[in-house]
Formats: structure tokens, sequence, C-alpha cells
């Protein structure tokens, strides 16, 4: 079978969800037997997301291979459990990063080099790399922006081009799109939705299915009414309606028949019927839970949900796993101090003081990371929260008044957290972090390894700063120690407290590694750990 190829646009408005959509199609195609993945083309400049604020782009996600890359390659990994990599996240920037520097090195032969055809070939060598590599039976190509939107342009030419050169069985395209809903004539309207597909169809590609985002269920007569305008077969009109969870999307694209849908136009032949027996465990659990804890999560950028995505959904996943729902309370690390800690705080079970950059709410992580250390809190530091627990017990159980992070202080007397050495000599930004899967060690008899059931680990990283070795003899002397180290390098992975219930920081993010099926088992501990201690404060 050659490989098949789906691409999903959208159109009416941004942030519709192409990205749920495309993994719950991979996840249904997955379910039959199939290999799947999923690639994202992203329409902006930047070479890839590591250098955006947060607050521009949400998160930023790191793959196994050390990709920095867009947070729907999180939705992509949780949905099918397999891993993405540098070529499943493609952005403008690269493309033409890509072509300009063929140019230079002559590539061309001379020719004027334009958008159509050094661009659009580029594109289409992206999209269809994957595929060459034998691994996969079906790929779905997610297309950022909206259709209509400038920057987006040579994604869709590129698109109707190979629909043109594939074999019309190996192609099929989706389009997403809004069909809102107005109160006040209390009417869907589907005139955004015509709109949409028009601007898509001039552009040459007509797509094989629409998939509509509704907050109302779409009436025969109105999915008539849509397939009528939009050219498309009576029954390829099918709604995504709001969901209780981004987990029930691929059921209810099985019950739309997304899936049937996609193996019959791309002659997909001897598939199973869908296997979602885990999956649908999974959400029962989640949406029946037994039991509730109270997670606060400490961080600079809680203004924006998408900012901590991945930790957030590593709740869900831990939490369903014990049939515990885990209220997540978002806390600004900025508002935070040693006057209002207890008071912020008040009634956690567990807290985690999350990742980021830069001085700013630096020393409200400090007061929380106290706070849970002296009360005897569940606590869990992820990387620039595993570096603040450092400093927190450099100041006051060391007794390093001034004790720092070289990032923010860099002339501390005593800088417990410094810059990895192989950082020192880094002047670009983009790129350059220590980045991806290394291995860690971890010390038997353990909280780490006792969490993990093995001593041999490897996790995803995304940092320039390490913890000082300088003062590991001081730290593990009082108490702290250094529970996981890489096994080169001998860079500390992980820090933990063992008179505390339950004290953890990691170096790496976890958080990249949950899923659904597989709970990450730092965050299965923080949520177990916080529901023994709210059983023993009733």
């Amino acid at each position: 079978m050659n490989t098949k190829y789906i691409f999903i646009t959208g159109g009416v408005a941004s942030s519709l969800g192409k990205g749920i959509i495309a993994s719950s199609l991979a996840k249904l195609l997955q379910a039959r037997g199939l290999r799947v993945t999923i690639q994202k083309f992203d329409p902006y400049i930047n070479i890839d997301p590591g250098t955006l604020n947060p607050y521009e782009h949400g998160e930023c996600y790191v793959t196994e291979d050390g990709a920095e890359t867009d947070l729907d390659l999180g939705h992509y990994e949780r949905f099918l459990g397999v891993y993405t990599s540098q070529a499943n996240n493609v952005t403008t920037g690269r493309i033409y990063h890509t072509v300009i520097t063929k140019e230079r090195e002559g590539a061309y032969l001379g020719k004027t080099v334009q958008i159509v055809p050094h661009i659009t070939d580029e594109i289409k060598r992206r999209m269809l790399l994957l595929g060459q590599s034998g691994e996969y039976d079906v790929i779905l190509t997610e297309i950022g922006g909206t259709v209509g939107d400038m920057e987006s342009q040579p994604f869709v030419e590129a698109v109707r081009q190979l629909q043109w050169e594939l074999p019309e069985e190996d192609c099929m395209s989706i389009h997403l799109t809004l069909i809102p809903y107005l109160s006040a004539a209390k009417e869907l309207k589907t005139k955004p939705t015509q709109h949409s597909v028009q601007t898509l169809q001039q552009s040459g590609v007509k797509p094989d299915v629409i998939v509509c985002r509704t907050e109302h269920p779409l009436s025969p007569e109105l999915r008539k009414k849509i397939a009528l305008f939009c050219n498309v077969r009576p029954g390829h009109v099918i709604q995504s309606i709001d969901a209780w969870s981004i987990y029930q999307v691929p059921l209810n694209m099985h019950e739309e028949h997304l899936d049937e849908l996609a193996v019959r136009k791309l002659q997909i032949e001897n598939f199973n019927s869908p296997d979602l027996n885990v999956w649908r465990s999974f959400l029962d659990r989640l949406r029946n839970p037994s039991s509730e804890v109270d997670i606060v999560l400490v961080g600079k950028y809680v203004e924006l949900q998408d900012a901590y995505k991945s930790i957030l959904e590593a709740f869900v996943h831990a939490g369903a796993a014990y049939r515990c729902k885990v209220q997540v309370r978002e806390i600004q690390s900025e508002r935070i101090t040693d006057d209002n800690v207890a008071q912020l705080l008040e009634g956690a079970d567990g807290i985690l003081v999350a990742p980021g950059f830069g001085e700013r709410g630096l020393e409200g992580k400090v007061c929380a990371i106290r706070h849970a250390r002296e009360n005897g809190i569940p606590f869990l530091g992820i990387c620039l929260g595993m570096q603040m627990c450092v400093v927190e017990y450099a100041r006051h159980v060391l007794g390093f008044a001034d004790a720092a992070s070289t990032e923010v202080k860099p002339d501390t007397t005593h800088p417990v957290i410094c810059l990895m050495e192989e950082q020192k000599k880094t002047t670009l930004k983009g790129g350059t972090m220590r980045l991806g899967a290394y291995a860690c060690r971890l010390q038997e008899g353990s909280l780490a390894a006792s969490l993990y059931g093995q001593t041999d680990i490897k996790e995803r990283h995304r940092h320039r700063y390490e913890f000082n070795p300088d003062y590991l003899e001081a730290f593990e002397a009082s108490g702290l120690k250094a529970s996981g180290r890489n096994p080169d390098s001998g860079l500390v992975e992980v820090v933990e407290l063992p008179s505390h219930p339950f004290f953890i920081g990691v170096q790496f993010h976890p958080e990249y590694k949950s899923t659904p099926e597989r709970p990450h088992p730092l965050f299965l501990g923080l949520v177990r750990a916080a529901l023994d201690a709210r059983t023993k404060k009733q």
C-alpha cells in the first residue's frame, strides 16, 4: 500500500481545533491497525517557536530528538503515543531558510528563485518526507493559520499541487470551519463556512470532507445545504460539537464516521474496526472521579492556559489513573510574597512550580517552595522550578543568603545554579539550549527510582543553566540529595528531600512524555501524595 496523505485546513476563525481533529482522526486510524503520524506546517517566519514568548504562541513543545516545536505536536504525541521529530513541524521560516541557503550555494543554476516553484517545491518535499521512510501508512498534515491568510497561501498552493500529482486514492483534504450560532435569531449560520470553502476552492483545493465546529447539533437539512453550496458529497459534512474533554473528540468523530470516510476515500483495504477499549476506559475514569485534590501551579505565564498545556494535560492523565479530579489552581508567581504565601496557598494538597526563563516572578517561586518544604506539602519542581528549590534550600537551610542562579544574578557569591559549560560560548538564542532526550541514572532506593520503578531513564530537556556541582557535597550533607544524574556528564538531574513526605525537583520536563494511556510517574507520584495529604487533613 502506498503511503496515504490527509491534509487538514481551517477557515472562518483560528483556534477551532485543527490539531485536535487531526489527532482524533489519527487515533481512529491507528486504532484500526494503521501506522500513523501527524505533521504541522506553520505560516510564521520564525525558524521554530523556541524564541517565542509563551504569551505569543503558548507552550514550546520539545521532541525526543531536540526540536522546539508547536504545542500541537504535544497533542499528536498524547493521542497517538508515538514520538514526533524535527520533521513533524515545519515553518515558513525554515522553508525560506532552506531555499535561500540553496540559492547562495548555487543550487538553482542561475535561475530566478520564486515562490512557485521553488518555495512550493520545498514545502512539498517536506510534506512527503516522512512518507518516504516506509514507516507510516497514513500521514496527516495540519496547515496552520486560516485559509485566505496571506502567509498561508504557499502551503495551500503546495497542497493543490500534491492533489494533482499524487494518485487520487492517496490524497484527501479535510476543511475545518465554524458554524456560528446567533442567539438573537436562534439560528445556526452557514454563510461563513460557504465563504471559507469558496476561498479554498478558488485556491484550487477541493475539500473531500467538511468538519463543522458548532455549539449546537447540525440538522440533516443544514448538512445537506452545506454539502450543496460547498460542492461536497452528501454525508461528507460532519459536525464537531463542543465536547466535555478533548479526549472525547475521537469517539465523537467515530460516531460521525470520519475514519470510515477516510479509509473509503483513500481505498485502504483489509482495515479493522477501531479498537478503542483502552481509550474508553480512560475516559470513564476521567469522567467519573471518586476523589478530588487541589494542586497549586505556581508560574509566570498563568494568564494563558496554553503556556502550561503539557503540565495541565499530565495532571488529567495522572488524575484519571486514580479516578481523581485534579483541580489545578494557577497562581502568578509575581503575586507571592513572604507575607501572603500562606494565604495564597491555603488548602493546597500539592504544589508544582513550573518552568520558565528570566528574573520575573522568581522570588515568588522561592516563597512557594519554602512554604511547601516547611509545611510538608507535596512538591514537584520542573526545570526552573527545580533550580529555584535549590536556591531556596541554599538560602534557608545552608545559610547562603545571596544564593542565586547566575542567569539573574551573575555576581552572586553563591552561584548554586550556573551556566552549563557548553553554553558559555553560545551567542545565538534559537535552538542552542540543551534540548531533547538525555539519559539519567537514578539512585537505588531513592524516591525517584521508586516512582519510575527503574534506575535508568531518558527524559527531555530545555535549559541552559544547571546545578553547580561545586555545592553538591554541602547540599547532600544537609539533607537535599542528588538522586538522579546524567551518567556521561555527571549533571544533576533530580534532587529530593528524603525527610519530606514528597519533595522532588527535576531538571528535565516530565510533562512532555505523559499520555492518557501512560501517565508520567512523577505526576502519578504527586497526585498520589496529594491524595494522601488530603486524607490526613480530613
